[in-house]
């Protein structure tokens, strides 16, 4: 009995250590990949640098890379690019949480089904029509397709909202106000929580995106910060030194932001859940 215990726990602490190693072994060859020149890079292997205290590799992907610009762009992007996704996640999830009609069914059936679609799939449609709208090789492209709410955005919000007792609207109603001063004065405050979290996620997710920036922005003078990095991967050969030190730079505003905000995130997820 006792070595069938003995036997559990080491399977448990073994696996423990495995995702431990998979978790810091990536952020540890980038930390000390950062600080190597490019032949020390590729002789030392995961060797420790000879000088901690060189930043040639950071000074590079500033001057060279742009990395500047990718933050300012990337900036404007995530700001525009939310406020929208904030305002019609909420409108959306209003009208499917609030009323009755036909269509609610159908509609959330559409976000199901959105969500389901692999995303290569959709992109010869979605570029024709981001050419035909004029904005490719805009900073409005990555706005627009970055503003849409997706699914999971609707059922935190509708999560909210359901808990959000139906006497505020019918006293709201009572005082003369409108459906759109209801959202507006108390729908919308109530669902703080739900936005901060939301906010946070989406934020995470537009910064680390590499895909969209690159098909639809290819143009040098609108780089962001992935699409920066990816200056130093040439034809034949990358400049893994620099990379590595581009994304520890890029790394460090994400950490801090989780660090600091993580309490919005798990709040948000579980008040939704339990209220």
């Amino acid at each position: 009995m006792l070595r069938g215990t003995f036997s559990i726990r080491a399977i448990q602490y073994l696996t423990l250590l495995i995702g431990v190693f998979v978790v810091f072994f990536p952020i540890y060859s980038v930390f000390v990949g950062a600080f190597k020149t490019k032949v020390e890079f590729y002789q030392s292997g995961l060797g420790l640098p000879n000088d901690f205290f060189n930043f040639e590799n950071f000074e590079r992907v500033f001057k060279v890379g742009k990395l500047d610009l990718g933050f300012k762009n990337i900036a404007i992007i995530m700001v525009v690019a939310l406020t929208g996704n904030v305002i019609i996640g909420t409108m959306v999830a209003y009208a499917l949480g609030r009323f009755d009609f036909k269509l609610r069914t159908p509609i959330m059936g559409l976000y199901l089904i959105a969500q389901v679609i692999p995303l290569v799939t959709t992109q010869v449609a979605t570029f024709s029509v981001i050419k035909w709208l004029g904005v490719y090789n805009t900073l409005k492209a990555p706005m627009l397709l970055y503003m849409g709410a997706d699914v999971l955005q609707i059922v935190i919000y509708l999560q909210f909202i359901h808990n959000i007792p139906r006497d505020l609207d019918e006293s709201a109603m009572i005082e003369g106000a409108s459906l759109f001063r209801i959202y507006r004065s108390i729908i919308f405050p109530l669902l703080g929580p739900a936005t901060a979290t939301l906010i946070i996620l989406k934020s995470i997710s537009i910064y680390n995106d590499f895909y969209v920036p690159f098909l639809y922005m290819p143009s040098q003078k609108l780089k962001v910060v992935s699409t920066a990095i990816f200056s130093f991967v040439g034809p034949n050969a990358a400049q893994m030194n620099v990379i590595s030190a581009g994304i520890l730079v890029i790394f460090i505003p994400t950490v801090i932001i989780f660090l600091l905000l993580q309490r919005f995130i798990f709040a948000g997820v579980t008040n939704g859940a339990v209220k």
